[in-house]
C-alpha cells in the first residue's frame, strides 16, 4: 500500500460533503441473474497461489493491453483492482444480508518486462500449452483459436457455420483454460500471441464484425479484453453489443454494458481512454468490480468519477491538505480526483458512508471497512484525522478480540460526531483568553448556514440529476411501450389480414373443387359420347364396307354375265353360219323335213331357253340387289 506523505494539497477549497449528504451513488453493478457467484474472471487457483498485489510475468513478454488504457499501473497491483463476478448482496451493501461479500477469484494483471505502461489481464493456468498446441486438428470440421485470431472474418465465419456446436464449445473451453492460465507460462505465452494477432489487425471494422459468427465474435472479444465471462455458456450477449465492446463503444463490464463515453462525458479521461466507463471503472487502474456502498470506492463530488481507495493511496491522491475557512487555514485529509483535479474532503465522506451503509454490515464487513478508513487516515496530519485513525484502530482491535460482540458502527459514528462538536472549540484553543464577539458568532453561524445550504444544494442537484435520469428512463420506457403497442396493433392487423386471406383461399379452394368435380362430370359425359360416336362410326364404316363389297360383287357378276352372253351369241352366230341352207327344189318336202328337223333338235331349243333365262336374271339382278340393302 502506498502512502500519502507526499500529497499535501495546499490552500484548497474542497467540495466537501455535508453532514447529511449521501455519498455519490456507486452504480449498482449487479450481474445478470443467470450468472453464479462461483464464476470468476480468473481462476480460483490464481487467487490461492499468487498474491493479489503483484504477479510476475515472463521477461520476454511484451504485449498490448487487455484493458482499455494501462498507463497508470505501478510496480504493485492494488488488492481492489480486481475484476470479479458480482456476488450475492452482502452486508457491505445497503440492505445486504448477513454474510461478507461473495466474490470469486480475481483476474490478476501481469506486468510485462520492458513495457512500463502496458499490462495484460491473465490468470494462472490449468492446462499445459503443449496440450493446447497439440489440439490443432486439420480438416474442415475444426477451427483453431489462431485461425480465429488471424484469418479473415468472413472466411472463419463460413467455416464455423458448418461446424457442430460441440466443436465450437470445445474451442471456447480451450480459450477459457488459456485465460485461466493454470497451465503456467505456456498459457500466458499463447494468450499473448493470440492477443498480438487480434490487436495487430486493421481489418476488424464494424462492417467486417457484422458478418462474423457469434462464437467467433465472443472469442475475439475474450482475447482482446482478457475476460473469460464472454465465453461462459450462461452468458448470451447480442452480437451487436459484442461488436461494440470489441470496438470500445460499449463498456466491457457485462453488468454495466453502458454506451461509451458513459453519460456522454467529455472529460480528458473519458475521451482519451479506449473502453473506459466512468460509471463502474477506476480512474487510475481502469478496472471494475461489483462492490457498492463501501469505503473501497471514492467518488468525486464534482465530476462523479470513481477511484479505488487503494489506487488513490498508491498514486498519492489521498493526503493532508490545507483548507481555508473564514480566513483561517486548517489541515484535513483530502482526495484529489485524477479526472478533474478537484479535491473532496474525506472525513465527511466516511461519516456519510457509515451513516447510510453501516446498519447492514456484519462483523467481517465492518472490519474490512474500518481497515479502509485506517488506510486513509494513517498518515493524517490534522487532529481530527488522527483521532479518527486511533478510534478505528481501537475498534479493529476490539473486533479481533473476544469483545467483538460489543463493537458496533455506532461507536465510530459517535466518535465522528464528537469530532464535529469539538471542532468549534479548537478555535478557542488556538487563541486562549480571546472572547467571541457577537459579530464573530454571527459570522460563524452564517458560515455554518452557508455550508449547510451548499450541502443541501449539492444534495438537491444530485437528486435533480437522479430525477432527470429516472424521467429519461421513464420516457424511454413509455416510448418503448408505445412502440410495442403499435407493433402489437400492426401484428393484430396483419393477423386479421392473414385470416381474411386464408378464408379467401379456402373459398377459392372450395370453388376450384366444385369446378373440378363439374369438369370431371363433363369429361365423363364426353368420354361416353365419344365411345357412342366411335361405335356408331364403326358400325357405319362396316355397313359401307358391306355395301361396297356387294356392289363390287354384283358388278363382277354382271361383267361375267355379259361376257358369257357375248360368248353365247358368238357361238350361236358361228353355228348359224356353219349350217347349210335348205334346198329349194323340194320345198314342200323340205319344209316338212325342215320343220321336222328343227323341231327335232331339242338341244338348240334348250340352249336358247337357257340364254333367255340368263338374260332375264341379269337384267333383274341389279335392281333387286340394290333394293335389298336400303330395305334393310
Amino acid at each position: 500500500m502506498g502512502t500519502s506523505s507526499g500529497a499535501n494539497f495546499q490552500h484548497q477549497h474542497p467540495a466537501t460533503q455535508g453532514q447529511g449528504m449521501p455519498p455519490p451513488p456507486r452504480p449498482n453493478g449487479r450481474a445478470p441473474p443467470a450468472l453464479q457467484t462461483s464464476l470468476s474472471l480468473g481462476g480460483a487457483a490464481a487467487a490461492a497461489a499468487t498474491s493479489p498485489e503483484q504477479v510476475g510475468s515472463p521477461p520476454d513478454a511484451q504485449e498490448p493491453l487487455s484493458n482499455s488504457d494501462g498507463g497508470h499501473d505501478s510496480a504493485t497491483e492494488s488488492a481492489s483492482s480486481r475484476e470479479t463476478w458480482p456476488g450475492e448482496p452482502s452486508t457491505g451493501k445497503s440492505g445486504g444480508g448477513g454474510g461478507p461479500p461473495v466474490a470469486a477469484a480475481p483476474i490478476t494483471a501481469v506486468r510485462m518486462a520492458g513495457s512500463k505502461d502496458k499490462e495484460v489481464v491473465v490468470c494462472n493456468g490449468v492446462h499445459d500449452l503443449q496440450a493446447v498446441r497439440g489440439r490443432i486438428i486439420p480438416g474442415a470440421g475444426w477451427v483453431t483459436l489462431r485461425e480465429i485470431a488471424r484469418d479473415r472474418v468472413d472466411v472463419v465465419a463460413e467455416k464455423m457455420k458448418v461446424i457442430g456446436e460441440e466443436v465450437l464449445d470445445e474451442v471456447k473451453t480451450e480459450l477459457r483454460s488459456i485465460l485461466e492460465g493454470t497451465g503456467g507460462s505456456h498459457h500466458v505465452e499463447e494468450f499473448l500471441y493470440l492477443q498480438k494477432l487480434v490487436q495487430g489487425r486493421v481489418d476488424l471494422t464494424p462492417a467486417a464484425l457484422s458478418v462474423a459468427h457469434h462464437v467467433q465474435l465472443e472469442v475475439l472479444v475474450a482475447i482482446k479484453t482478457g475476460i473469460q465471462a464472454f465465453l461462459h455458456p450462461s452468458v448470451n450477449i447480442p452480437q451487436s453489443r459484442l461488436a461494440e465492446v470489441f470496438l470500445y463503444k460499449r463498456c466491457r463490464n457485462i453488468a454495466c454494458q453502458s454506451t461509451l463515453p458513459a453519460e456522454e462525458c467529455r472529460c480528458g479521461i473519458c475521451s482519451s481512454r479506449n473502453g473506459f466507463c466512468n460509471l463502474c471503472m477506476c480512474v487510475i487502474c481502469n478496472k471494475f468490480d461489483f462492490e457498492v456502498n463501501t469505503c473501497r470506492w471514492i467518488g468525486c463530488d464534482v465530476c462523479s468519477h470513481w477511484t479505488h481507495t487503494d489506487c488513490a493511496i498508491r498514486d498519492g491522491r489521498i493526503g493532508t491538505g490545507q483548507t481555508i475557512k473564514n480566513g483561517v487555514s486548517h489541515a484535513e485529509m483530502l482526495f484529489r480526483c485524477q479526472a478533474c483535479q478537484r479535491t473532496s474532503e474525506l472525513l465527511g465522506w466516511v461519516r456519510d458512508v457509515f451513516q447510510q451503509c453501516a446498519p447492514g454490515w456484519d462483523r467481517d464487513a465492518l472490519l474490512r471497512e474500518l481497515d479502509y478508513v485506517c488506510k486513509i487516515f494513517r498518515l493524517s496530519e490534522d487532529s481530527k484525522g488522527n483521532k479518527l485513525f486511533r478510534k478505528c484502530v481501537e475498534l479493529v482491535d476490539r473486533l479481533r478480540s473476544a469483545y467483538a460482540e460489543s463493537v458496533s458502527p455506532r461507536m465510530l459514528l459517535q466518535a465522528l460526531q464528537e469530532l464535529d462538536i469539538a471542532s468549534p472549540k479548537s478555535f478557542e484553543n488556538e487563541e486562549p483568553g480571546r472572547s467571541i464577539t457577537p459579530q464573530e458568532a454571527c459570522n460563524r453561524i452564517a458560515e455554518v448556514v452557508q455550508e449547510a445550504v451548499k450541502k443541501m444544494e449539492i444534495v438537491a442537484e444530485e437528486k435533480m440529476r437522479m430525477y432527470k435520469r429516472a424521467r429519461l428512463a421513464v420516457d424511454a420506457c413509455d416510448r418503448e411501450l408505445e412502440e410495442k403497442a403499435r407493433e402489437a396493433q400492426e401484428l393484430k392487423a396483419e393477423r386479421l389480414r392473414k385470416l381474411q386471406q386464408a378464408e379467401e383461399l379456402e373459398s377459392i379452394i372450395r370453388l376450384k373443387q366444385v369446378e373440378a368435380e363439374m369438369f370431371q362430370l363433363k369429361a365423363s359425359e364426353a368420354r361416353q359420347e365419344a365411345e357412342r360416336l366411335r361405335s356408331v362410326a364403326l358400325a357405319k364404316k362396316s355397313e359401307e364396307a358391306g355395301q361396297d363389297y356387294a356392289s363390287m360383287y354384283l358388278k363382277r357378276r354382271l361383267e361375267e354375265a355379259e361376257a358369257e352372253k357375248q360368248y353365247i351369241f358368238e357361238k350361236i352366230k358361228l353355228q348359224e353360219n356353219q349350217r347349210p341352207p335348205p334346198p329349194q327344189a323340194a320345198s314342200s318336202g323340205g319344209l316338212g323335213i325342215g320343220g321336222s328337223s328343227s323341231a327335232g333338235d331339242p338341244s338348240q331349243m334348250m340352249m336358247l331357253s337357257k340364254i333367255q333365262d340368263l338374260l332375264k336374271n341379269v337384267r333383274s339382278m341389279p335392281s333387286s340387289k340394290s333394293d335389298g340393302p336400303h330395305s334393310k
